[in-house]
C-alpha cells in the first residue's frame, strides 16, 4: 500500500492505493546463454563497458500489468495503466 503521491507519476491525491511488484530468484530457469554468459563474465572473456550491467540470469518481471485507479485532490477520477504487476515471471 503506497501513497498515490510517492509513486512519483506526478499526481496530487492523499489517496492510497495497492502496488504489487515482482521480486525473488530466476537461478533455477537459467538457460544454456545463462550458464554461458556466467562462464565468459567469470573468465573475463567479455568485459562490460563502464556503463553497461550485464546479468547471467533470468530477471523476476512483471509479463502482464493491471491499471489503478484512484481520485486527485480536485475530486477527479484517474487511472494509470500498466502501473501494478498482475503477473511474474522469469525473463531473460
Amino acid at each position: 500500500m503506497v501513497k498515490v503521491r510517492d509513486l512519483g507519476l506526478g499526481f496530487n491525491s492523499d489517496e492510497i492505493v495497492l502496488f504489487k511488484y515482482c521480486s525473488g530468484s530466476c537461478h533455477r530457469a537459467r538457460s544454456n546463454y545463462d550458464l554461458t554468459l556466467g562462464s565468459l563474465l567469470r573468465q573475463q572473456l567479455i568485459v562490460p563497458g563502464p556503463q553497461e550491467r550485464v546479468l547471467s540470469h533470468p530477471c523476476c518481471r512483471p509479463t502482464r500489468y493491471e491499471a489503478v485507479s484512484f481520485m486527485d485532490v480536485q475530486n477527479t477520477w484517474q487511472t494509470v495503466e500498466k502501473l501494478s504487476a498482475a503477473e511474474c515471471s522469469c525473463i531473460g
